[in-house]
């Protein structure tokens, strides 16, 4: 599947120096430095396509991107994959509702979704693969699973054996009642008659009356949810031989720790004997009105919708920013309105001849988001540059700051 086109990111001068990167790991909850190299691989779990863009998203998408700009900007080539699940129990469930073509509500709401991307200046995965098109991957990696004697059948159905890793649980730190728990929030089926754990993970679900499926030697019938994302990852990202791990970062939101992220690991490592990857990273949840922002709840900002108001997509993104991206946080008009203050002062000091020097503001914000993506300390750095202006300092180049904003911070003047 087709990305969206692809931004120019400014080059930063060679006098700054980039320090290594450290992220938040889930695994060890604790913040440690990606290991300097040449090309970093990264999976980031995209949208199931029944509803547009909301700031959860937006927020998710966001803190991968500044990733991929800062490891971009130290020079490193970054392979980054992100699916899409366009075929999923809640897209069908959408569709018909709403009596529209599964497909056709998928396209809608891919291609709303990329226009998002787009006006949020995020850079296009390099690899923007469907759960569809990656159908010939996943009967692959179950066909892998299967020679590791770790698949079982329930009637029609094939299930992996979580307990096959012996560290399952260990990426997601909860205990056996957390996990069954959050299992049963989150798209599994503790209480299925026939599985050998209540935790096991569908692998192949047969086909059902009146909905789609696809040939393959288990039967007709679809993926699950955590066999996609592994097979994506692991086909499309290039695995170097002589690392530890499959990937270097798998990224998402925190919803996604448990059971997704967990069951996807596991599922990769019995596949190639690696774990799956050096850093699990995930980015806060959103909320509005007290409760996270979800498409269950109906209690949505969409992106699309703010853009239409004629709000700034700079602006959107600034208010994102101005929250640590493992922070979960309530979202408020004011914030945007904050943001949209702050990007006028922002462009009108950017055209003066005469600013406040740059070069450490600059080296403020690369040393920021080296640190765990520190964006609340980026910005106040601008702000400091802009009091500095204010007060009549002089000696900086507005140009130059103004593509560092852009490289680092993805906001575009």
């Amino acid at each position: 599947m087709k990305a969206w086109s692809d931004l120019y990111i400014p080059p930063l001068d060679a006098r700054f120096s980039l320090a290594d990167l450290s992220l938040h790991d889930t695994a060890t909850n604790s913040v440690k430095p990606l290991a300097r190299k040449s090309i970093y691989r990264i999976y980031v779990c995209g949208i199931t396509p029944y509803d547009a863009t909301h700031l959860g998203h937006a927020n998710t998408y966001l803190a991968f991107d500044l990733v991929n700009r800062y490891l971009r900007a130290t020079g490193a080539q970054v392979n980054f994959v992100e699916n899409i699940t366009d075929i999923d129990d809640p897209l069908l469930e959408r569709a018909a509702r709403d009596g529209i073509d599964w497909e056709d509500l998928a396209h809608s709401q891919i291609e709303l979704f990329k226009s998002d991307m787009v006006a949020l200046h995020v850079i296009p995965p390099a690899h923007y693969i469907g759960a569809v098109e990656a159908i010939p991957q996943v009967i692959d990696a179950i066909k892998a699973l299967q020679e590791k004697g770790t698949v079982y059948n329930v009637e029609q159905d094939l299930y992996f054996e979580v307990r096959s890793d012996s560290d399952f649980g260990r990426r997601s730190n909860l205990s056996q009642i957390e996990m069954l728990d959050i299992f049963a929030q989150r798209g599994g089926d503790p209480l299925k008659h026939g599985k050998k754990d209540p935790l096991d993970a569908l692998l192949w679900l047969a086909q059902r009356p009146n909905e789609p499926g696809w040939n393959s030697e288990f039967g007709a019938g679809r993926p699950g949810w955590h066999i996609e994302c592994c097979a994506i990852a692991l086909n499309y990202l290039d695995i170097a031989d002589g690392d530890s791990t499959s990937i270097d970062i798998q990224g998402g939101g925190s919803d996604l720790i448990f059971p997704h992220h967990e069951m996807s690991a596991a599922q990769s490592k019995m596949i190639n004997g690696r774990e799956f990857a050096t850093h699990y990273v995930h980015a806060g949840m959103i909320g509005l009105d007290g409760d996270k922002m979800s498409k269950s709840k109906g209690n949505l900002v969409l992106v699309s919708n703010l853009l239409k108001e004629g709000r700034d997509a700079m602006a959107i993104r600034l208010a994102l920013l101005s929250h640590h991206y493992r922070n979960d946080h309530m979202w408020t008009n004011s914030d945007l309105v904050e943001a949209e203050q702050l990007l006028n002062e922002m462009r009108i000091a950017l055209s003066r001849m005469e600013v406040a020097p740059t070069d450490s503001t600059i080296t403020e914000i690369i040393a920021a988001l080296a640190d765990d993506l520190d964006t609340p300390k980026a910005i106040k750095a601008l702000r400091g540059w802009l009091e500095a202006t204010y007060a009549g300092q002089v000696g900086g180049s507005p140009g130059e700051l103004s593509r560092a904003i852009d490289t680092l911070l993805g906001i575009a003047f």
